[in-house]
């Protein structure tokens, strides 16, 4: 049934802009250590881009320091070179085999500029969000035009999209109030 397939294929789409929304928060530093950190980093493995955690062992060594050990020692320089040039500002301290990565405490400045960047990822997932409902409901009406739906069937599956969005915004601000508080918490 079309209105069937619409809405699985609406709510999909919803349930990944939530959860690309919960990848954006995750690569927000909040002060303290944890190896997603490093998920988006690359570095040149011989030649070929490789995410650092493909090419080192990445680990916590305490609350505020995560450990990088290279599988290969000669990829030390290539690691350092790749974390430093991320848009983490973390500086890598090289002790043996291990690259030390201690997390710089937030300043409250800073903290506040981070607050207004998770909000306005937040309004775009939310903007996202909308533009499926909005693109559900005109196919909706299209299908109505076409006569392949009739205008009880059509009007209640609005409703039930109007519901989903009101769900998955809900999810997005909960996961906005979680990030903003972790980030003001000192």
């Amino acid at each position: 049934m079309v209105i069937a397939d619409l809405k699985k294929t609406t709510e999909q789409k919803m349930d990944k802009s939530v959860q690309a929304f919960k990848a954006d928060l995750g690569k927000v530093r909040t002060g303290r250590a944890h190896t997603g950190l490093l998920d988006h980093v690359v570095v040149d493995y011989y030649g070929t881009p490789t995410p650092i955690n493909q090419a080192a062992k990445v680990i916590l060594l305490d609350a505020r320091t995560i450990g990088v050990t290279p599988f290969d020692k000669k990829l030390i320089p290539t690691i350092e070179k790749g974390i430093r040039e991320s848009d983490l500002g973390l500086n890598p301290v090289t002790s043996g085999d291990t690259i030390r990565l201690p997390m710089p405490s937030l300043t409250e400045e800073r903290r506040k500029e981070l607050v207004k960047v998770v909000r306005h990822e937040a309004e775009n997932a939310r903007v996202a969000i909308r533009n499926l409902r909005r693109d559900a409901i005109h196919h909706l009406k299209d299908a109505l035009k076409k006569h392949e739906v009739s205008e009880n069937d059509e009007r209640r599956a609005q409703d039930d999209v109007q519901k989903m969005t009101d769900r998955h915004v809900a999810d997005i601000d909960r996961l906005l109030q979680e990030k903003e508080k972790e980030l003001m918490a000192v």
